[in-house]
């Protein structure tokens, strides 16, 4: 049996019950990440940090920690958020998108 990778806050602080609050501008309260440990572990995909909404065509920029625990993970994340429709959408193989500069699914 595998161990469950440590997370933490994208602020590096522990995870709360209410991160997934949200607040007026769509985000939620906080963002889980891979813990700082678990990210030192290497990268499976490269770190980037804009991607490209499908459905508006709008680029959003991610935190470094965000960014860096979708490449040691793709898998982590089951949707993310669009800064112009100030919502979150899914990713993976049927999400809705692509890291910029690529036509490569977010999730994926």
């Amino acid at each position: 049996m595998s161990e469950q990778p440590k997370t933490t806050l994208a602020d590096g602080s522990p995870v709360t019950a209410d991160h997934r609050e949200l607040r007026e501008d769509g985000q939620q309260k906080a963002y889980v990440v891979l813990s700082d440990e678990e990210r030192a572990k290497g990268f499976v995909r490269p770190v980037r940090r804009s991607y490209v909404h499908k459905k508006c065509g709008t680029v959003t920029t991610m935190g470094q920690a965000i960014a860096e625990t979708y490449a040691r993970d793709p898998f982590f994340y089951s949707g993310t958020f669009c800064c112009a429709c100030r919502s979150h959408f899914p990713v993976g193989e049927d999400g809705e998108f692509v890291w910029d500069g690529t036509n490569e699914k977010v999730g994926t």
